[in-house]
C-alpha cells in the first residue's frame, strides 16, 4: 500500500534534516503506529504521506488515491460558530463531490453518532468531536486512513470506543491504517506493526518486546 525508500526531508534543504534515509513499507490491511519523541519527525513523515510536503530525496509511492485523514485537532472544537454536525459532514460531501446525501448518515452510523446530527460542533466533547472527524474521513470510503494522535484531548472511555472502531474497520473492510501515536497502550493493543522514529531515523520494532520494555520502565517510574 505504502512504499517509502531512502526518503529524506529538510525544511531548509540542508542535510541531515528532519528525516534521514527513511525506509518504510506498509502492506494493505495493516495497522501501523508511528511513535517517537517530540521532534523525531513523526508529523513531517505523516504530512509527506498526505502529499502536503515533498521529500528532499528518496521516493514514496502509495497504491491508492482514496486516502482519509483525521487531524489531531479541529477548528470546530469549542467553536462559537453555529454549525451542526450534519452541516459539517454535508459540506465535506459537497467538497468530495459525492452526490449521494445518504452517505452523511451512513458515516454517522458507523461511528455511533447518528443522534448527534443536529448538535452544534462547538458543544461536543473531545471524544465526540473525534468521532465526527473519523466519520468525515470515512465518507470517501478510503482504502488508507491516516490519523494524527487520535486520542489527544479525549477521555479514557471515548479513547476505547475510538480504537475499537478503528480496529473494527481494519478487520471488516481491510482498510490500511497509519496512526501517529503517543498512546502506548493503544499502540500495543491495536497495531499489527510498530514503527519507531528517533532523531530523524526509523525502524520497525517488535511490539511485544517494546511493550514489555515500556511497561517495565513505567512501573519503575
Amino acid at each position: 500500500m505504502v512504499n517509502i525508500e531512502h526518503l529524506c526531508f529538510s525544511y531548509n534543504g540542508i542535510q541531515p534534516g528532519v528525516l534521514n534515509d527513511i525506509n518504510l513499507k506498509i502492506e494493505a490491511g495493516e495497522y501501523v503506529s508511528i511513535i517517537g519523541d517530540n521532534g523525531s519527525g513523526k508529523t513531517t513523515l505523516m504530512r509527506i504521506m498526505l502529499g502536503f510536503l515533498k521529500p528532499t530525496a528518496g521516493s514514496m509511492s502509495i497504491e491508492t488515491k482514496e486516502i482519509g485523514y483525521v487531524p489531531q485537532k479541529s477548528d470546530y472544537a469549542n467553536s462559537a460558530f453555529p454549525v451542526t454536525v450534519f452541516e459539517v459532514l454535508d459540506s465535506y460531501r459537497k467538497i468530495m463531490k459525492i452526490k449521494d446525501r445518504t452517505v452523511v448518515m451512513r458515516a454517522l452510523a458507523l461511528v455511533g453518532m447518528s443522534d448527534y446530527r443536529k448538535e452544534l460542533m462547538g458543544t461536543l466533547s473531545g471524544g465526540q468531536t473525534q468521532k465526527i472527524l473519523i466519520a468525515r474521513a470515512l465518507m470517501g470510503n478510503p482504502k488508507l486512513l491516516i490519523l494524527d494522535e487520535p486520542s489527544t484531548g479525549v477521555d479514557i472511555d471515548s479513547q476505547k470506543e475510538i480504537y475499537r472502531l478503528l480496529k473494527k474497520m481494519e478487520n471488516e473492510t481491510g482498510m490500511t491504517i497509519v496512526a501517529v501515536e503517543h498512546n502506548f497502550e493503544a499502540v500495543f493493543e491495536n497495531s499489527t506493526k510498530l514503527y519507531h522514529l528517533q532523531n530523524g531515523c526509523g525502524h520497525f520494532c517488535n511490539i511485544e518486546k517494546y511493550a514489555s520494555e515500556y511497561l517495565h520502565y513505567d512501573r519503575k517510574g
